[in-house]
Formats: C-alpha cells, sequence, structure tokens
C-alpha cells in the first residue's frame, strides 16, 4: 500500500505545549496575543482535538521563533483504496 503524509494532531499538540512552555508563555498570553474571549482554542490545539488555522499557525511560528514546520508534526498512514 502507498503511505501517505498526514499531520498528527495529537504530536502537533503536545508540539505547541513545549514550545510554548520553552517561549516561556502561558495559554494565558496566548489567549491574549490571538485575542481569544476564552482560552479554550488553546487548550484543544494542545490536546490534539483541533488543529491553528494556517493563520495562526504563522503568528505561533513568529511567537515562538519557529517555522510552521518545526511546529507541525507529520505521520505516514497507509492509503485508504476506494473500488
Amino acid at each position: 500500500m502507498e503511505m501517505i503524509p498526514m499531520i498528527d494532531t495529537i504530536g502537533t499538540g503536545r508540539n505547541i505545549a513545549v514550545l510554548r512552555k520553552r517561549a516561556g508563555l502561558t495559554v494565558s498570553d496566548l489567549q491574549d496575543i490571538f485575542g481569544f474571549a476564552t482560552p479554550q482554542a488553546i487548550y484543544k490545539w494542545q490536546r490534539g482535538v483541533t488543529l491553528p488555522t494556517i493563520d495562526n499557525l504563522v503568528v505561533l511560528a513568529e511567537v515562538f521563533g519557529v517555522t510552521m514546520d518545526e511546529i507541525i508534526v507529520v505521520a505516514r498512514t497507509e492509503a485508504l483504496k476506494t473500488a
């Protein structure tokens, strides 16, 4: 079977949490940077429930001082065959 790349949402979420802590930021700090009314989106990113939008990834990369590639964790999985 052919292997295709997919975003590992759990791994990416863990990465966001690690990078946030390394940058010395709290979830509340990120909430303020993004102007979110609540921190729920950031907690969901960190748990891998949802992924940040591309626009928000650009901001995270800038805030963390890394590239977007350093935030996103890619895994390979088998392609599904449809007949």
